[in-house]
């Protein structure tokens, strides 16, 4: 049987596989500093000739940042995938708390069993190579991949993808898939393989309220003055009832109920929401009322105060009346709600709350709704099935209390569903020292992506 075959090559080609990855991880692709563009540079270059020589047509594609690498597969019956990865890396500061340099990568031992250590192991070279040694698996144990596969990688997703929507609108018609597998995720629990199905989407704004037209002594004006904290702080109160509902006009439009198969799954999960609330110092889910913390994560949108400040901050003590006060505010959206409309209803809220003497200004920090997939793609099921082959536990579909751009992309610029699949576990540090990937995941992450190669034929 060819599936045998194929995983009995990856079991076989374990040690070569890992060689790969860190020699990949030993480039210095940090996409934020233009000090390191040259290494950006040598990472797309080194991938290109990897893919090239299991059979793919590769090439690296300039933008006015760092390039992408786009590559295509000699098949053109099945089903035609497109795996999304990107190469670049997060800075490694503060440098003196790695216990080794960040890209002399290597393979440790821990308690939990060995793990590759360095910058981008987990985020995302390690994933997208886990993607890549499948493909090379294929090729070498039959001579072909059982479906259609076209692979992108990015080179500024730690940077904010400045040159991602420009590309891919100008690139529309190569980047068409059937499915697009994005590999930036991670596992819901050990053992547990996850399909993210749900993104929460994201609205920021800055305020800052206006009142007197100086700072003023509390002794002399205290009392007769408008004190913008005072404002602020109640504007910024009323933002939830006492439920944990979130009280903007029409915030609720678009939010979903959970579909009853994704709630069964949810509930079967080995989740301790009192060990998840204690580990951070904490005993009650503060939310929506009702809401188990999964739904809370994945589920259901926020308003969060992340920020505020105003008058005298300093040490000692100061009997200040402020002449201003500011906050920064984030919501997280789910199903169909709409960012603009829910910017609109807080700054509506906001200056309902305004008394004569005092003005707002508003400073946007951008806006993008969520994502959903579609489950009921059958690519969907298939996927699940083939992690349940391979994982201890039965795959699942999950939330991601995040957002991730570039699902949202392949949805509204290329008309492609995406499924987001990964191997990275909670403690693997992404963007902090000592960031590390299980070689476990590494390698039934390959033998996962094997599978479902062959299930989506």
């Amino acid at each position: 049987m060819s599936l045998d075959k194929v995983l009995a090559h990856v079991d076989a080609d374990q040690d070569n596989a890992l060689a790969r990855l860190i020699e990949l991880l030993k480039i210095e692709s940090i996409s934020t500093d233009p000090a390191y563009a040259a290494e950006c540079n040598r990472a797309a270059d080194w991938l290109v000739d990897d893919l090239k020589s299991i059979g793919f047509e590769a090439s690296k594609r300039e933008t006015p940042g760092h390039p992408m690498v786009i590559a295509h597969n000699d098949k053109t019956d099945g089903t035609h995938v497109m795996f999304y990865g990107h190469y670049d890396v997060q800075p490694v500061d503060p440098l003196e708390l790695w216990d080794n340099p960040p890209f002399d990568a290597r393979v440790e031992d821990t308690p939990n069993g060995k793990v590759i250590r360095g910058r981008g192991s987990s985020d995302d070279k390690g994933q997208l190579m886990t993607f890549v040694e499948a493909c090379r698996a294929w090729k070498a144990a039959t001579g072909s991949l059982p479906t259609n596969v076209s692979i992108f990688f990015e080179g500024e997703e730690e940077s904010g993808s400045p040159s991602l929507v420009p590309f891919m609108k100008e690139n529309a018609a190569e980047l068409k898939s059937d499915v697009a597998l994005i590999c930036d995720t991670g596992m819901v629990e050990p053992n547990t393989p996850s399909i993210v199905t749900m993104l929460r989407g994201l609205v920021g704004e800055q305020i800052t309220i206006k009142g007197p037209s100086k700072d003023l002594h509390s002794g002399m004006y205290g009392g007769p003055s408008i004190n913008p904290i005072r404002v602020l702080t109640r504007a910024l109160g009323a933002l939830h009832d006492d439920t944990g509902r979130v009280t903007l006009d029409g915030f609720y439009d678009g939010v979903p109920e959970l579909p009853a198969q994704i709630a069964e799954q949810w509930k079967n999960l080995d989740f301790d929401e009192a060990r998840f609330l204690g580990d951070v110092g904490l005993s009650k889910p503060a939310g929506e009322n009702g809401r188990s913390v999964l739904e809370m994560l994945w589920s259901r949108p926020t308003a969060e105060v992340n920020g505020i400040w105003g008058g005298y901050t300093g040490e000692g003590f100061k009997t200040v009346l402020p002449a201003q006060a500011s906050a920064k505010v984030s919501f997280r959206l789910v199903g169909q709600q709409d960012p603009v409309k829910i910017r609109d209803a807080f700054r509506a809220h906001i200056e309902s709350f305004l008394p004569e003497d005092c003005s707002v200004e508003f400073h946007g920090h951008g806006n993008s709704g969520a994502s959903s997939m579609a489950i009921d793609h059958p690519a969907f099921e298939q996927a699940r099935g083939a992690l349940s082959d391979e994982w201890e536990n039965e795959g699942v579909f999950v939330g991601c209390g995040g957002s991730i751009p570039i699902a949202g992309h392949f949805q509204d610029i290329i008309g492609t569903q995406s499924m987001l699949i990964g191997f990275a576990q909670d403690d693997d540090s992404i963007h902090s020292p000592n960031e590390k990937y299980d070689l476990r995941s590494f390698h039934k992450g390959i033998r996962s992506w094997v599978r479902i190669l062959a299930a989506l034929n």
